[in-house]
């Protein structure tokens, strides 16, 4: 059964059909010649099911609050306020550029518009002061991989509602795996403006950093909403999204005045062509991991990689190198719907906790997002920089391995990402 579905996966992918095709017609194909003696509906009512649970009401809200900020003045006030401490240091700006993405993946909680409003602010700074194009566009697509990590994430709310697993504990787990990589891309950036000879930005004074902060103090009110606001148990992740979206339109409408009120059922209905095909796809997959679990591929997966009595780091393993290899090829939300699934047994029996292996997944999801062949952020880059693939791709592979490391520290010291849950929830 599993290899007829992959089969006709391979082959439709191959055909230049769109994600939710594959996976719609292996399912249905898988589930009526295995299962003949079930009607269709039962297939239906799964990939109605699959877009019913409440929490998912947060996905279309963080990316019409994303699409809202991205127009907006929002992103530039938060490089501004980073420049004004980073700028002088050697490789001050590339550290910012670090810094900014994680700043702004806090506040929209997409990998894709944090390339587009980071990168396309800092890219000419960074190639004026002497940085290589290879290494300025490795770093953006990378250091946007943040905004999967630092709350808001849509990876993780796809990963919370497939396993069952608290939204909330996994925002709050993110935090210090996505500051530790911050730490680390910022230390690899200050050694490449040594090597290089990088010169460093004329020092800003305090006052000067003042009026930076003074302008990001309302950009920087979403952290303190999601974070703060879940933490202090005062709303759900869901009415996080929701009170965004509302701060979003009062701060770059009628604060900032970047968009007029008339421009936001324009951005909704760009908001509503994304967030269809997002649920679509979780229809699709739905529909396709409950026809696997059915048909028990979840327990002959396990049975035949021989992992019904292998140790929890080697289950890790097995999901690490599972998720890193498939987001090289698939759309993220298609592998966390396909895979959670199979490996669920395994978590389960093995007792390992289901944030960590949420924060793991979500690692392998963002790597995923700028990893060759297919990696989303990419794309963006290619699109927005206007530079062939090759050029593109040149400088990753030194943020990939730095992220492949914080995998492994997670792995060895999962403390890293459940010290605040348990803070928060003890």
């Amino acid at each position: 059964m599993t290899e007829l579905m992959l089969a006709v996966m391979i082959i439709l992918l191959l055909a230049g059909f769109p994600m939710k095709m594959p996976l719609i017609s292996a399912a249905v194909l898988g589930f009526v010649v295995y299962f003949p003696e079930l009607s269709l509906q039962v297939l239906i009512q799964q990939m109605i099911g699959g877009v019913k649970p409440a929490a998912l009401v947060a996905v279309p809200m963080f990316i019409l609050a994303a699409d809202i900020i991205t127009r907006g003045h929002s992103a530039n006030r938060l490089i501004d306020v980073v420049m004004s401490f980073m700028g002088h240091i050697k490789g001050g700006l590339a550290i910012s550029v670090t810094s900014a993405c994680a700043l702004f993946g806090a506040v929209c909680g997409s990998t894709q518009a944090t390339v587009v409003a980071v990168g396309g602010a800092m890219r000419p700074r960074m190639l004026k002061s002497g940085y290589s194009d290879s290494f300025t566009i490795g770093l953006i697509v990378n250091a946007a991989d943040l905004a999967y990590l630092i709350p808001p994430s849509i990876g993780m709310i796809i990963y919370g509602v497939v396993s069952g697993t608290s939204i909330s504990q996994l925002f709050i787990a993110g935090i210090v795996p996505g500051l530790l990589i911050v730490v680390l891309f910022s230390i690899y950036c200050m050694w490449y403006a040594h090597r290089h000879d990088i010169p460093v930005l004329p020092r800003e004074g305090w006052g000067q950093r003042f009026v930076a902060m003074r302008r990001a103090l309302w950009p920087m009110g979403f952290p303190l909403i999601i974070v703060g606001g879940i933490y202090g148990g005062v709303f759900s992740p869901t009415e996080a999204a929701a009170i965004c979206v509302f701060y979003a339109v009062i701060l770059e409408a009628l604060i900032f005045r970047s968009i007029r009120l008339r421009d936001l059922p324009g951005i909704a209905l760009s908001t509503g062509a994304i967030t269809s095909v997002v649920f679509i796809l979780i229809a699709a997959g739905a529909a396709f991991s409950w026809t696997l679990s059915f048909a028990q591929v979840p327990q002959q997966i396990i049975e035949a990689l021989g992992l019904n009595d292998a140790s929890p780091m080697m289950i890790l393993l097995a999901i690490n190198v599972a998720f890193f290899i498939g987001c090289m090829f698939v759309d993220s939300i298609v592998v966390i719907l396909i895979l959670v699934p199979i490996f669920a047994p395994m978590i389960k029996a093995a007792g390992l906790d289901p944030v960590l292996v949420g924060v793991l997944i979500t690692l392998q999801v963002a790597i995923g997002a700028a990893t060759p062949p297919f990696g989303c952020n990419l794309f963006t880059a290619i699109a927005v920089f206007k530079r062939p693939f090759v050029d593109v791709v040149r400088g990753v592979p030194p943020f990939l391995l730095i992220l492949l490391l914080v995998t492994v520290l997670l792995v060895i010291f999962p403390q890293i990402a459940l010290f605040l849950p348990e803070l928060a929830y003890r």
